[in-house]
């Protein structure tokens, strides 16, 4: 970067250099993070030209790969304001995981869900607080460009490098099957949506629902099963045509097959960087839902009644013994602390850090209680039952809806494009692990790849229930990166600095243990 230089301004002279020397340090250890993701041959996630920084414009990292633009946000260089960090880390952390959250707290009950937001989002945050001092702990004279998986690989050695690829692959293969069953949910209601307003075809599901424009339904009213391609036609339409439609475009025995065609080849492409360009999707996607949760809200008004141990025909108590299954989705919903010193460590103030992180906290749990809040105080009970909340909660809506119709667009298509990164980042952390090289052959990456979408495809078929696969994922995931690993971390720390006190060893152990009967309670109830 040319900089002009005054001969009689020695101190002007300074600044500059120590300025380029500063840029030139960041720089660094941004291609040392890229080239630590990829082999030298797989450039998918090779520093790109972006990342030396222009003059103009400076570009915000995601633990994807992906890049944001942002304008008059940093110092011009490569450190991010506190507001761009914020935003990245909120736009990490907000996923799949908040089409459950209405139901975890109805599962939950009303009262002690928002209780158990709240805790968790605490929780969460302080054991992400010992993630990101874990590095600083360390004895050695660099670590800047250490993540938590080598924090762990450090105190634990081979076995904290083994596990922490195990749980890392658990929370990743977790979302790419959440991802296929919410894709064949998407693409099956989008495909009846347009088939019958093409064909001028009026359709009513055999569910319980409420009348009038802002419908609602109970789709798993009559069973506890996921709700089959079942419909009686009003108006015109061919009969033999519609029921042949329905034959080869169901839920579970058909959508999640066609869904192979598209993003099998696209799983085995070496370079995913093409999809990158469209994350900013996924931002559009959490800003469109809140829309869309507040406009329903206004329409169907508020219809609480609070029990508090007894349940009636159309509420649940504000206490139930099945909150274990809300702290499961949420463990998941909070979870970064894989990636979260990635994201603080181009922050352009890192005395800030922790006050960013928290404010961003704070953000996605607000995030998640307006969205569960407000979906379960506005599901019309009566004549609904709260029990009629879906795991999915777009499920509640009638596929001819219009505005979810439209979110529905917008979620398949953003998760399409993000399915094939989640999957290079797989094929990375494994293949590199067993054959020093993320792409060893096309046959190696393909019989990968089929195992990762078979594991979708099943659950599609056999056990489409999203908010039981989150809870699973992330009590199993959560256990080792966010409950066991910062707390033993913390602890030999200060033991092994003469500081280990009582209260602290005990504070911890029952962090490790509240994670580990988080884990336990998800096969129990």
């Amino acid at each position: 970067r040319p900089f002009h230089v005054e001969p009689t301004n020695i101190v002007s002279e300074n600044d500059d250099m120590q300025r380029v020397t500063d840029e030139a340090s960041a720089m660094n250890k941004r291609i040392h993070y890229y080239s630590r993701l990829t082999s030298p041959a797989d450039r998918a996630l090779i520093a790109p030209d972006h990342v030396l920084p222009a003059p103009d414009e400076i570009f915000v990292y995601s633990p994807l790969g992906t890049a944001f633009k942002v304008d008059s946000c940093t110092d011009g260089y490569g450190k991010n304001s506190s507001l761009v960090t914020i935003f990245m880390i909120w736009n990490t952390m907000m996923g799949t995981s908040i089409l459950s959250i209405p139901w975890g707290i109805k599962q939950a009950g009303f009262t002690s869900g928002i209780i158990l937001i709240l805790l968790m989002g605490i929780l969460t945050l302080y054991c992400c607080y010992r993630v990101v001092k874990s590095r600083q702990m360390i004895p050695l004279t660099d670590t800047s460009n250490w993540e938590f998986p080598d924090v762990c690989k450090y105190y634990f050695g081979s076995f904290g490098q083994w596990s922490s690829l195990l749980f890392s692959m658990v929370s990743l293969v977790g979302a790419m099957v959440v991802y296929w069953v919410l894709m064949s949910n998407f693409l099956f209601n989008t495909g009846k949506f347009i088939y019958n307003f093409v064909h001028d075809i009026n359709v009513t599901d055999i569910v319980p629902g409420t009348n009038g424009s802002n419908k609602v339904i109970c789709p798993s009213a009559a069973s506890d099963h996921p709700p089959q391609n079942r419909s009686v036609m009003f108006s015109s339409g061919n009969r033999t045509g519609f029921e042949l439609f329905e034959e080869w475009w169901d839920k579970s025995r058909t959508v999640p097959f066609y869904l192979i065609a598209v993003l099998l080849p696209l799983l085995n492409l070496k370079s995913p960087s093409f999809f990158a360009k469209f994350n900013v999707l996924g931002t559009v996607s959490v800003v469109y839902l809140v829309f869309l949760v507040t406009v329903k809200a206004a329409h169907l008004g508020i219809h609480l009644e609070f029990s508090w141990f007894t349940e009636n025909e159309f509420f649940v108590p504000e206490f139930r013994i099945l909150f274990p299954q809300l702290t499961g989705v949420l463990t998941l919903a909070f979870f970064i602390h894989n990636c979260v010193i990635t994201l603080l460590q181009n922050n352009k103030n890192q005395d800030n850090n922790v006050r960013d992180l928290s404010i961003a906290y704070f953000l996605v749990g607000l995030t998640y209680l307006y969205v569960g809040v407000i979906i379960f105080a506005s599901f019309p009970s009566p004549p609904l039952s709260k029990e009629c909340i879906e795991q999915n909660f777009l499920d509640n809506f009638p596929s001819d809806d219009i505005m979810s119709f439209v979110a529905r667009i917008f979620l398949l298509f953003q998760m399409m494009t993000v399915y094939p990164l989640l999957g290079y980042l797989a094929r990375v952390q494994l293949l590199r692990q067993f054959f020093g090289n993320a792409y060893p052959s096309l046959f190696h990456v393909l019989i990968l790849n089929l195992a990762i979408v078979g594991a979708g495809v099943a659950m599609a078929r056999f056990y489409p229930n999203i908010g039981g696969i989150i809870r699973y994922s992330g009590a199993t995931c959560g256990l080792a990166f966010v409950f066991v690993y910062p707390s033993l971390i913390y602890m030999i720390s200060l033991h092994r600095a003469g500081q280990l006190t009582w209260p602290a060893l005990i504070i911890h152990i029952f962090i490790i243990l509240l994670g580990l009967a988080n884990l336990i309670a998800q096969f129990l109830l």
